[in-house]
């Protein structure tokens, strides 16, 4: 998730670039979309991660 959300950053800087503010804003939105996604679920699997095994 972190991976894809670097590389709709990475469009959307080459897209402000060029002036194409409909693609910028467009790729911005999916970058911070899939980052705080990613944050959620990284989060959630190092909690679970952290419990003892079930007996």
């Amino acid at each position: 998730m972190i991976n894809l959300a670097i590389v709709f950053l990475v469009i959307a800087i080459i897209a402000g670039i060029l002036g194409i503010t409909g693609v910028m804003s467009i790729a911005m939105e999916m970058a911070w979309i899939l980052f705080v996604v990613g944050l959620i679920l990284a989060i959630v699997f190092w909690i679970i991660g952290r419990r003892p095994p079930p007996i």
